[in-house]
């Protein structure tokens, strides 16, 4: 019975569980982008260069290709220690609402082997099927990437404005699993997740030509390599501002205890401040910069109105502030570094027809991978701690999910294991990869031009 996780809670299963989880979604989540993004560049870079006959575009393409299909395959494993860990460390949360979110855990699945499927054949298909083909084949590959992203998210979203179910004597009743999963937070953190995958992926795989490039490699198949995925990225970076907003907005009617952890801000009143940087120490934020009446004015377009503070709720309902605060500040710095980057090229290109001359800005472009995943993470911290200490949001504690089985930090070391092993192996076979002649089969060219 899940009443029976409340009644045996265990804080070291607790730490144990929320760590393994915790390692487990940040590592796999990176993949999970490239698994989003990377197949659109591939199939559009493969189109161009058929449309074109620019070869450039089909080496990118097939080089493009055999790194999705590794990363695909480590995200498969990754992805799969996900699924059973939902089960083996929060058969509280499952026992209970499993009922109510299992819809699109089970649509994810139907996703992630359409996707499967029809990666094999894009891969295999390279000199075995006709041009319009092989390109046609890749299409549900992209298509199914971002479905994926958009079932686990929409659970992920129940979570923080669970609907489509009433409860009777602590079961749910009348489960409606539509109306779980298209919840009221689901379009916008959809949305913000999908676009931020584009962002990792897109800057991820244009840092790797912005290295090559500032070693001396200014080849027309790096500049291609380079632009094509650092403009889609550049391009969606002032939408997901945007978008990020909305759902700031959002908090302060939906989840007010999280965006006043948000901002640090423990009293409830109106023409309050917007706090940048600082820490939350003593009982109150320090050291900020505070931009008068700006949280006020950015919730409802007008100084006067009322931001809920953290006092409301009891201390036992608020999560940790600094986690929160910290990665929030941390998601939009990093984000607005990357749309001023954008910007950049985009001045440049304006001016020039050419990229920036500087070399600070291959510099920047060469790290705007890992800040984009930076910022990534950073946002899931802030999504994930700040709904705490609830699991399901008011209905279901953390703590009440939980296994109560002792032993949960063998998991976490086990967890941890092969973690390191799938990240070297990974790394190694995508060196290899780099090292290795751009080939496009079709044509039998082999010049060339490592990454």
């Amino acid at each position: 019975m899940p009443e029976a996780f409340a009644a045996v809670g265990n804080p070291l299963n607790l730490l144990a569980a929320r760590g393994q989880m915790g390692f487990s979604l940040g590592w796999h989540i990176i993949l999970a982008c490239f698994g989003v993004g990377m197949p659109a560049f591939m199939v559009f870079a493969e189109w161009r260069g058929h449309r074109t006959g620019n070869e450039d575009y089909i080496r990118l393409a097939h080089r493009w290709a055999k790194a999705m299909g590794v990363l695909f395959a480590v995200g498969a494993v990754s992805g799969t220690i996900l699924s059973f860990e939902m089960g083996l460390l929060w058969p509280g949360l499952m026992a209970r609402y499993g009922q109510v979110v299992g819809l699109p855990f089970a649509l994810e699945g139907f996703a992630f082997f359409i996707e499967a499927i029809f990666l094999g054949i894009y891969l295999y298909g390279w000199d075995r099927l006709p041009r319009r083909w092989h390109i046609l084949s890749g299409l549900p590959v992209c298509v199914a990437g971002v479905a994926s992203a958009f079932f686990i998210v929409a659970a992920n979203a129940w979570m923080n404005q669970p609907r489509g179910f009433d409860l009777a004597g602590g079961r749910p009743v009348h489960v409606r699993p539509w109306a779980a999963m298209f919840n009221p937070a689901m379009p916008r953190q959809v949305l913000h997740m999908i676009l931020a995958a584009f962002m990792v992926a897109g800057f991820g795989t244009a840092s790797v030509y912005a290295v090559g490039m500032l070693r001396g490699r200014r080849d027309r198949y790096h500049r291609i390599g380079f632009l094509l995925p650092f403009t889609v990225a550049a391009i969606i970076a002032p939408v997901q501002v945007v978008v990020g907003d909305s759902m700031a907005r959002f908090l302060a009617t939906n989840q007010q205890t999280k965006l006043a952890a948000i901002e640090g801000l423990n009293h409830t009143g109106s023409h309050v401040p917007l706090s940048i940087g600082g820490a939350y120490i003593g009982g109150r934020m320090r050291y900020a910069l505070r931009v008068p009446d700006a949280l006020s004015l950015l919730v409802g377009y007008r100084p006067g109105t009322v931001v809920h503070g953290l006092y409301e709720v009891p201390p036992a309902d608020r999560p940790p502030i600094n986690p929160v605060h910290l990665g929030f500040q941390a998601m939009v710095a990093i984000g607005f570094g990357l749309v001023l980057l954008g910007l950049w090229l985009a001045l440049a290109w304006w001016r020039h027809r050419d990229l920036p001359r500087s070399r600070w800005f291959l510099r920047l472009a060469a790290i705007s991978g890992v800040a984009a995943a930076v910022a990534l993470e950073a946002g899931w911290v802030t999504t994930e701690v700040g709904r705490q200490p609830w699991i399901v949001w008011r209905w279901q504690r953390t703590a009440e999910a939980v296994n109560p089985v002792p032993g949960l930090w063998i998991g976490l070391i086990s967890v941890l294991t092969v973690y390191a092993v799938l990240t070297v192996a990974a790394v190694y076979v995508l060196n290899r990869l780099r090292s290795r002649p751009v080939t496009a089969p079709q044509e039998g060219w082999t010049e060339e031009y490592a990454p």
